[in-house]
């Protein structure tokens, strides 16, 4: 069995490259996409439509053409994981997982013990609840090998 996983959230650590590591390793016939990662390429993603003269209309143009591929790329994936770093609030990361939520597809969550609480229903909605990269490897290498 293949699968195709979407890594959302946290942009910036390593995780996903741990996760694609751990999976490489492992043997796993993974396809992983992600969201735009370069942190001003997001933030300009709408800048060629012309400029703003207010800081919410140029978030509000690069968030729709983020969206395109957030959309795309969640609804063609098998599993999401999402990840909630302890240094910013993923507000996106949230929206990805309420998506998921509403289109039924799984999704595993991935965060410290500490913000277990303020992810409460979050987590409830998810598939399963990962605190490490080699967790969500692990649970990848069940789900595709039984």
């Amino acid at each position: 069995m293949s699968f195709t996983v979407y890594l959302s959230g946290e942009i910036h650590t390593d995780w996903r490259e741990e996760i694609r590591r751990g999976a490489e390793a492992a043997g796993l016939d993974v396809a992983f996409t992600a969201p735009v990662t370069d942190h001003d390429a997001s933030d300009a993603a709408g800048d060629h439509l012309g400029p703003q003269s207010e800081g919410f209309w140029r978030d509000h143009k690069s968030s729709k053409v983020n969206a395109i591929r957030t959309k795309t790329l969640i609804e063609q994936s098998d599993l999401v994981v999402v990840r909630f770093g302890d240094k910013y609030k993923q507000w996106n990361a949230a929206f990805d997982a309420g998506y998921c939520a509403a289109l039924g597809k799984p999704y595993v969550t991935l965060h410290g013990d500490d913000i277990v609480h303020p992810l409460k229903e979050v987590d409830a909605a998810a598939m399963a609840w990962a605190s490490t990269p080699a967790e969500v490897v692990e649970i990848l290498r069940y789900v595709l090998r039984g």
